[in-house]
C-alpha cells in the first residue's frame, strides 16, 4: 500500500465518520425528543447525562460508518488489483500465444 492509497483510505474513513456521526446524532436527537415528550424518567435526567447520551450515539455512529466505509474501500481496491492482475496475465498469454 503506497502513500496515496493510505491518504485515500484515511479520507474515506473520515468521511464515513462524519456522515455516521451526523446520521446517528440525528437519530439520537429524535429519540431524545421522544424521550423528553413521553418519559418522565428521561425528563428528570441531568443535562450532562443527556449530553452524554447524545455524544455516545454520535461516537458510535461515527465509528460504525467509518469502519463500513473503510471496508468498502478495501474491497474496491482488492477488486481493482485483481482485475489488473487478470488483465496482465491475459496480455502475457496473448504475447506468448
Amino acid at each position: 500500500m503506497d502513500e496515496s492509497e493510505r491518504q485515500t483510505a484515511s479520507r474515506e474513513a473520515a468521511k464515513g465518520g462524519l456522515v455516521g456521526a451526523l446520521r446517528w446524532g440525528f437519530y439520537g436527537a429524535v429519540l431524545g425528543a421522544a424521550g423528553y415528550a413521553f418519559s418522565p424518567v428521561y425528563r428528570n435526567l441531568t443535562v450532562q447525562f443527556k449530553i452524554y447520551l447524545q455524544m455516545s450515539s454520535m461516537i458510535l455512529g461515527g465509528w460504525v460508518e467509518a469502519d463500513e466505509r473503510l471496508r468498502e474501500y478495501e474491497a474496491r481496491v482488492r477488486k481493482q488489483r485483481r482485475i489488473a492482475r487478470v488483465a496482465a496475465l491475459r496480455r502475457q498469454e496473448d504475447d506468448l500465444g
